[in-house]
């Protein structure tokens, strides 16, 4: 006797990626200013897509695909998450800033504002930054808010993927949180 059961099948009830471009996305954009591990930029793109984030601006030396080592952990993200290359962030940055998107950098600042205390304007993109150097001088200075992550530990800051999932999380529930409350 055969069975249809399939032991540890994922449920079909997921999108398609014809049923993910017909979808409402979030209205919010991130920056990868200047990201150096293919690693982080496919983890970057899977999150995006779980998200539903509106798309990625991969900049600088933020590697692109299609790449067989970035599809380790993207999982095929980088076919449902639109996303664009910009040479200069900066140039996406006023791109985004002409277009009336508040620009948010996710990084340590004297000035930065708790990430899951940040009243979000949307549309909205949020930047984060090189594994060692984080969000660049020249992109500090366009935005128009920055945001940290509060350390609790001893290390003082996160990998750049885990703090991406953070932000696109808390971006999402400050959405969905606003689209509950409206009239």
């Amino acid at each position: 006797m055969t069975s249809d059961r399939r032991p540890f099948v994922r449920p079909s009830d997921r999108l398609t990626p014809g049923e993910l471009r017909r979808q409402d996305r979030l209205p919010a954009f991130a920056l990868l200013d200047n990201i150096r591990s293919v690693g982080n930029v496919g983890s970057i793109f899977r999150t995006a897509d779980a998200a539903n984030l509106a798309g990625l601006y991969l900049c600088g030396m933020t590697a692109t695909p299609p790449r067989p080592d970035m599809e380790k952990t993207a999982l095929g993200a980088t076919g449902t998450v639109p996303w664009d290359y910009w040479l200069k962030p900066e140039d996406a940055i006023a791109d985004l800033r002409d277009r009336g998107i508040t620009v948010v950098a996710l990084e340590q600042t004297p000035d930065a504002v708790p990430y899951d205390r940040f009243p979000f304007d949307f549309p909205t993109c949020f930047v984060v930054g090189h594994e060692v150097d984080g969000v660049s001088p020249a992109v500090l200075a366009q935005v128009d808010a920055t945001v940290d992550i509060t350390m609790a530990g001893a290390k003082k800051s996160l990998n750049v993927a885990v703090s991406f999932g953070l932000m696109a999380f808390a971006v999402r529930r400050r959405w969905l949180s606003g689209r509950e409350s409206a009239p």
